[in-house]
């Protein structure tokens, strides 16, 4: 039988409404370098109608590709709101991508519609000539003579294009299953690929944002959005605040660790978000420059492995709560959250605390082994990791991505790891980077946090190198902290307690700064790269 039960529509238009009224008096902010600019959300709804109507006089009347090449901030957040809810599609432009590559995801994507911070303007005029389906360009936070357009592509001052339209907008029933917004993956093993996320997607995802068992946000909260707009979604913070009323701080162009410790002591969130090398960053200059902290809740740490380390780091000299996740932009992102069993202390909680997390419900996993038989969750068994949800991607958009990245319905992730009989999830590397040695697997995420856990080493990054008898061999890249020193021998010694005799690196190779990727990864391909070249000086400590 069926049910009685009436369809709702989970739409981002839903969100835009219910944010901006029920929540009116919540707040986004942006930091100017000497202070925040505040606007309520009973702002934030007129403004993304406004947006709205300049968009549909700029020939955006379907689902047509709306671009954003934009820091964040509150403008941002209207596009958030907006291109979804009027029916097109959001698509957020990485800007710390290469010209090639954002010229591909622009022209894949056929965005119509870019909307660019004056700020970043000169870089996008550079791409404008190779972008095919761009016509219109929307300069915001400044004068939109800082872009330079070739003919046949119109420039658009934000403010003088939504300044005189009407506060209000009619906005249109959704399929919940169309696509609202989309991302590129950062490409670092081909060209980007496209992930489409449905006005449905993104709203369950929302509701696990809020859940207790993931990041727990809440109506006192305020958020402090350092992930950037621009990679998988900002994570889903802007759509969650529309959900519960959270408040959102923007840091807009001010990444730097002195920057956002200013933020912190000025806007006081309660919730922060960002990449590892961020809270890495910001812990050394808390060293430096003590600040109170007692007002976080927690800290929230994604798109890499956290170094347990670092976690406790946060834990013993801040009282904070730095939580590792995982997850994926084919995952709109969240895979994991790493919350303990209430009942879990002393070791085992640091145990749990060094997963990549717990799946929720709507997250269904599985390992399989290299025939494509599933394996046990017994916490040993290690293999492939595949997932399926409401949430996770089932294709790529376009012709052509598709190959190899499904099983079965379920979303090969390219990650290697196993898996405990209460859910929780362990990587031990990418299926890509885990080194084989003599037969046996050697974890390069564990060596790396191995070998971060000692004070002298800010970063540690570790690739395999071809041994004559083992066939592989660790080689670990190295950063060590400013004024301090520490040689391949004292770091060799300094793992023996806690890496299996054989696991040992005999290769080291002391750098400035591990390459990072588009989204603050670890760039091991180009780590290998520059070891093919001769580009790094390997000591051996054995």
């Amino acid at each position: 039988m069926l049910s009685t039960m009436q369809d709702g529509e989970l739409s981002v238009a839903r969100l835009l409404r219910y944010g901006t009224t029920v929540h009116g008096d919540s707040t986004v902010k942006t930091w100017t370098g000497s202070g925040s600019r505040s606007q309520a959300y009973r702002e934030v709804g007129p403004e993304a109608a406004r947006l709205a109507r300049g968009l549909r006089e700029l020939g955006v009347t379907g689902d047509q590709r709306v671009g954003t090449f934009m820091w964040n901030n509150n403008e941002h957040l209207a596009a958030y709101l907006a291109v979804p809810a009027m029916g097109a599609v959001l698509h957020t432009l990485n800007i710390r991508m290469s010209p090639a590559q954002l010229t591909f995801i622009a022209n894949h994507a056929a965005d119509h519609v870019i909307v660019v911070d004056a700020s970043l303007a000169p870089a996008l005029s550079k791409l404008l000539p190779r972008l095919e389906t761009v016509r219109h360009v929307v300069v915001a936070n400044g004068d939109a003579a800082a872009a330079e357009a070739p003919p046949g592509v119109h420039v658009h001052s934000y403010d003088d294009l939504t300044g005189a339209q009407p506060g209000r907008f009619d906005w249109p029933a959704a399929d919940e299953r169309s696509a609202a917004a989309m991302c590129y993956t950062s490409g670092t093993t081909g060209d980007p690929k496209g992930v489409a996320y449905s006005h449905r997607s993104i709203w369950l995802h929302s509701m696990q944002l809020c859940m207790s068992d993931a990041m727990g946000l809440a109506r006192g909260d305020t958020a402090l959005a350092v992930v950037p707009m621009f990679h998988a979604l900002c994570w889903g913070l802007p759509y969650a605040a529309m959900m519960v009323g959270l408040g959102l701080v923007m840091p807009g162009r001010f990444l730097q660790p002195a920057a956002l410790a200013e933020i912190i002591a000025a806007e006081k969130p309660t919730f922060a978000a960002a990449v590892p090398t961020i809270w890495q960053g910001l812990l050394t200059h808390l060293a430096e420059h003590p600040q109170d902290l007692s007002h976080v809740r927690q800290f929230v740490s994604g798109g890499s492995a956290c170094p347990p380390s670092l976690m406790k780091a946060y834990a013993e000299r801040h009282g904070v709560e730095l939580v590792s996740t995982w997850g994926m932009t084919e995952m709109s992102p969240l895979g994991t959250v790493a919350l303990p069993p209430p009942a879990a202390t002393g070791d085992a909680y640091w145990a749990y605390r060094a997963t990549q997390g717990r799946f929720p419900a709507s997250v269904q996993a599985r390992l399989v082994d290299d025939a494509g038989d599933e394996l046990p969750w017994d916490d040993s068994s290690v293999g492939h990791l595949e997932v399926s949800g409401p949430w996770v991607t089932g294709s790529y958009y376009g012709a052509g991505g598709d190959a190899g990245a499904f099983h079965d319905g379920w979303l090969r992730t390219g990650d290697v790891g196993r898996i405990s009989p209460d859910g929780f999830l362990t990587l031990t590397d990418r299926s890509k980077d885990v080194i084989k040695s003599g037969g046996e697997w050697i974890s390069s995420v564990q060596l790396e946090n191995a070998v971060m856990a000692h004070p002298a080493v800010a970063e540690a990054a570790v690739i395999g190198i071809p041994d004559p008898r083992w066939q592989e061999r660790p080689l670990v890249a190295v950063v060590t902290k400013p004024g301090q020193r520490v040689t391949a021998a004292e770091l060799r010694d300094f793992l023996a307690g806690s890496v299996a005799r054989w696991q040992l690196p005999e290769n080291w190779s002391f750098i400035d700064e591990v390459p990072k990727t588009s989204v603050g990864k670890f760039d091991k391909k180009l780590l290998r790269a520059r070891y093919t070249s001769n580009e790094l000086v390997v000591l051996r400590a054995e």
